[in-house]
């Protein structure tokens, strides 16, 4: 019973992956919006019935294709940073570009997490989490870091919100500097929406240079 049990499980695992990646594949060609349980059946020679037992709905499928990138962007932001032992400022530019790189390498996939709203869908809570991974890599590069002075005049909303923020990630900085984090984090995916997205054509194309740039500034604007 044991061995037959596990072999269904690994069966079904199989199955769902193998529906997940039709649905990425389809993503290239119709974009979220399109996504559709029964296409994606009638690519694997499944009929529209049984893809439910794995799907209950499009809404579900893409909540797991959204899980499933952030987390890969994640994880990329995260083997980018070569440690403790490198400086800090060399760890938040290798966050950067690892970052880069795989949005440069997933163009869809990064469009399904940072591109247009998809109608009618509303991403529950289990995306907080994962989309949190990129934000918190680059937060790790300023914990235990002395960093450089930052004055500045945080509006008394902004202040309570860096406060409850600060005492989250558990770092010691004042409202400036997590205010300025969160300045650089919306820059970083800024830039890459930017890049990806063509809106830097007839301007700085290609934009390695400029992403490289505003990556040392940032550093700079948080206090590495």
């Amino acid at each position: 019973m044991t061995t037959s049990r596990t072999a269904r499980e690994r069966a079904r695992a199989e199955l769902t992956q193998e529906i997940k990646d039709e649905a990425r594949r389809q993503l290239a060609e119709v974009g979220a919006h399109g996504l559709s349980l029964r296409a994606v059946a009638r690519e694997l020679g499944m009929v529209s019935s049984a893809i439910y037992r794995y799907f209950p709905s499009r809404d579900r499928l893409l909540t797991d294709l959204i899980v499933d990138a952030y987390n890969a962007i994640g994880e990329a932001a995260e083997q980018a940073d070569p440690g403790h032992d490198a400086a800090p400022r060399d760890r938040w530019l290798a966050i950067w570009q690892g970052t880069r790189d795989w949005a440069r390498t997933h163009p869809h996939e990064y469009a399904l997490i940072y591109g247009s709203p998809i109608p009618g869908y509303a991403a529950p809570q289990d995306t907080v989490v994962p989309a949190s991974r990129v934000a918190l890599a680059l937060v790790k590069t300023l914990t235990h870091t002395e960093l450089r002075n930052i004055d500045g005049e945080v509006p008394p909303e902004l202040r309570a919100q860096a406060e409850t923020l600060t005492k989250a990630l558990g770092i010691l900085a004042g409202p400036e500097t997590v205010s300025r984090l969160l300045m650089a984090w919306t820059q970083l995916f800024g830039a890459i929406s930017f890049d990806l997205f063509g809106q830097y054509v007839g301007s700085v194309d290609p934009a390695d240079a400029f992403f490289a740039h505003s990556a040392k500034r940032m550093a700079e604007f948080v206090g590495l």
